[in-house]
């Protein structure tokens, strides 16, 4: 990831900004006092790049155009009135706000395309602008045998053009008439840069009649009568499509033409009375003409940098070379923009109380955390290009690995290059060796990092010498991307599975009384089902001695208590209780679009889990894994007093705990996520029982299944403290990661070194 300037805080990526200290106070972002004259008060040197047209010389009326669109709309109150006579009803409530408030998505783009371009134009389109909008689709006659993977294509069963527009219409206004404000419909030989025609429309009222485009002339028509030529896309208003609706048939009767965008806009022209026009509100729809044998990269004219569409384009690959000349331009101009930003910034700060020295760096972040006490101070990491010093497990060192090594690489290569192009040709710089590295995460800002790096300096006359110096960077945050996410309902039934081994069996009474309060006493929509594990030589005597019959007692009593509650048990036998073993079982008895949440003896259920467990898991998209709090041994946190009755409370008790990760037993997920990484996991392992044993549920969703695994704590899910049983049976790293949880869920550090060195007393005496 390279770094060119503080331009990152506007890009998807994470670049780094660079500081130096080379024996005094230097920054390779400062920025002197810069005077811009614009010739206005706030001048803009992209106005010519941008939407507005300015002073052209172009009509904006644009012939019959786009009607009234200055008028002031003064919002009207409706006063509440309740007929006392008449019988009250409760208010029906949508679902979203935005169907409440009749809230319409903004553009809807539709592309018309034919069977021999779909596999090939219509898919250069689609991996180019389809992912800028919220609805693309591609319009056709007939459809193709191979349908492209990921785009949405509607077949109106008719190759002609003019009835292919006239289907297509008629589609966007039955179907999208009342959900988008705007609809754009291109050919499949144009190329649209999204992110303009996206700025343009969030410009324009959808309250009017617009036709916008590139206006061309009737051939023996009205000399001030336009359509909107097709090859360069055309906006049409929800208002005017509303209204040309109960003309569409009587223009496909009555008008000949064998261009379906003539076709269109003779319909348009004499139903409605509007012309195509270019300018609107002084906001021109932009447009280039690609000759011949054009090459993109040499087109350096104003028109093509700040065109919104560009026809015509002949095959993908030059769709594709389009795609990344104008994403390149629109990088430079983010660039030219944030460095007038900087300028501007840097001006104003000399007006602040703390003038100058209160600007931040770099220019435009904000400035570093300051912790207000103790507890809120960010620790340093340090680190060297082989090694890091502070571990995840808690080790003092460990190897640079994976992500780590390259962010460190990364950053190294970046600060000599940065230093190359501020010093060059006085000096020029080569990289020894790291010295010493820190970094920390500032949550305000980023990454910031400290590098002190051993450099040898050549002079232009080519003398050399080695320097130690110290440089600082910071990779800035970016924007933040909100994932769309499936709908889900916290009303969703979860199927508890409770695996129990002879060895676990005390501890299920205190689970079924944390159940029946949690649960059935506030009749939440909850199942449980039992998993008795039995042994070979216990399974042998259960007709003379059941290990479980007391706990099957349990639930005879909570069947009792409750009519309409029955719990569920199965048997298994089994020496190795592995985990997908006994999943295999129970998927198999329950249906596809079950919810399970797969527990352990020690699990308190309570709601606000079971919601979280409905809310996270998702079908066909996320499974979760929740982090449980693991209360410490009280033997070693209070020995010799007794913990106070506050801290029984849920708040009170994390205080003397920790989350343990090392402990996967704990899921949510849907049956029909497990059969399907089940189904790709059946290839690999051919009945071998051996890779049954060593892999778990977990491991099974994150090789063999596309979905979101998500890794979380939970504040909600607490443990009382145990000392689990390790069955080394199971693989190395499954006995390894139990080992590990019984070793650190004794007590903190702190706890253990005060029974230390009361140990220690104790014996000195």
């Amino acid at each position: 990831m390279r770094l060119s300037s503080l331009l990152a805080l506007f890009r998807p990526a994470l670049p780094l900004i660079l500081g130096l200290s080379l024996g005094c106070s230097l920054s390779l972002l400062t920025v002197s006092w810069t005077q811009v004259d614009t010739g206005e008060p706030c001048g803009d040197g992209l106005v010519n790049g941008g939407l507005f047209a300015g002073n052209q010389g172009h009509n904006t009326k644009g012939g019959n155009g786009a009607g009234g669109g200055n008028e002031d709309f003064q919002p009207h109150i409706v006063p509440y009135y309740r007929d006392p006579s008449k019988l009250h009803k409760k208010v029906f409530r949508t679902r979203y706000i935005h169907t409440e408030l009749g809230i319409r998505e903004r553009l809807l783009v539709g592309i018309l395309t034919s069977r021999a371009m779909l596999t090939t134009l219509a898919v250069a389109v689609n991996r180019t602008v389809a992912h800028h909008f919220h609805k693309t689709f591609f319009f056709t006659g007939v459809r193709s045998p191979k349908l492209p993977h990921g785009m949405q294509v509607v077949a109106h069963g008719d190759d002609r053009p003019v009835w292919l527009m006239y289907e297509t219409v008629r589609y966007l206004h039955q179907h999208f008439g009342g959900d988008y404000d705007w609809f754009y419909l291109a050919q499949d030989d144009t190329y649209t840069q999204a992110e303009r025609l996206s700025q343009l429309v969030s410009h324009l009222s959808a309250g009017q009649d617009l036709y916008l485009g590139r206006a061309e002339e009737f051939i023996g028509g009205d000399e001030r009568a336009r359509y909107c030529h097709g090859g360069y896309g055309y906006l049409l208003s929800r208002s005017l499509l509303a209204r040309l609706q109960p003309h569409l048939d009587t223009c496909r009767n009555d008008i000949l033409s064998v261009r379906p965008d003539e076709w269109l806009g003779r319909c348009i022209i004499d139903s409605l009375g509007l012309s195509c026009v270019e300018v609107h509100q002084e906001m021109q729809y932009r447009y280039f003409e690609l000759g011949k044998n054009a090459d993109p990269e040499r087109e350096d004219s104003a028109t093509f940098k700040n065109a919104f569409t560009v026809h015509p384009v002949s095959d993908p690959t030059l769709m594709y070379q389009l795609h990344k000349r104008f994403s390149q331009i629109e990088l430079e101009r983010t660039n030219l923009q944030i460095q007038q930003l900087q300028v501007q910034i840097s001006n104003l700060s000399s007006l602040t109380p703390e003038g100058k020295a209160g600007a931040t760096w770099p220019i435009g972040i904000n400035s570093p955390f300051k912790p207000k006490t103790r507890f809120e101070v960010i620790n340093w990491e340090y680190f060297t290009e082989e090694h890091i010093y502070s571990c995840i497990d808690g080790a003092p060192k460990c190897e640079l690995r994976g992500a780590d090594r390259a962010d460190v690489s990364d950053v190294v290569e970046t600060a000599v290059e940065r230093l190359n192009e501020r010093y060059q040709p006085v000096l020029r710089f080569r990289k020894q060796r790291l010295l010493n590295g820190y970094r920390r995460f500032d949550p305000t800002r980023g990454m910031e990092y400290t590098l002190d790096l051993a450099l040898e300096a050549f002079t232009q006359k080519g003398h050399s010498h080695v320097i130690a110096k110290r440089v600082g960077l910071l990779r800035p945050l970016s924007s933040i991307e909100i994932i769309p996410m499936p709908y889900v309902t916290e009303a969703t039934r979860v199927q508890v599975i409770l695996p129990v081994t002879a060895h676990e069996q005390d501890y299920v009474g205190n689970f079924l009384d944390m159940y029946v309060m949690n649960a059935l006493d506030t009749h939440d929509n909850v199942l449980l089902t039992f998993l008795f594990i039995y042994e070979p030589f216990d399974a042998q005597r259960v007709s003379q001695n059941d290990v479980f019959s007391g706990i099957k007692s349990m639930i005879g009593e909570v069947e009792k208590r409750y009519a309409d509650v029955k719990i569920l048990w199965i048997s298994v036998k089994t020496e190795v209780p592995s985990q997908v073993k006994l999943m295999d079982i129970i998927s198999k008895k329950h249906p596809v679009d079950t919810l399970f949440f797969l527990a352990s003896v020690w699990t308190e259920v309570n709601t606000d889990f079971l919601n979280r467990c409905r809310m996270n898991a998702i079908s066909n998209w996320q499974v979760f894994f929740p982090i449980h709090f693991q209360e410490y041994s009280p033997t070693i946190v209070y020995r010799d007093q007794q913990p106070s009755a506050a801290s029984s409370s849920a708040a009170e008790s994390l205080k003397d705990g920790h989350f343990d990760r090392h402990v996967f037993e704990e899921a949510c997920f849907y049956n029909a996520d497990y059969m399907a990484a089940r189904t790709k996991m059946a290839a690999d392992i051919l009945d071998n029982d051996e890779m049954l044993e060593s892999m778990d549920v977990y491991e099974i969703f994150v090789r063999y299944s596309s979905l979101h695994v998500f890794r979380a704590v939970e504040p909600a899910l607490v443990q009382k403290n145990v000392r689990r049983t390790c069955n080394p049976r199971f693989s190395e790293d499954i006995y390894h990661r139990c080992v590990l949880s019984n070793l650190e869920g004794l007590a903190s550090r702190s706890h253990l070194a005060m029974a230390l060195f009361e140990q220690e007393q104790a014996n000195s005496t």
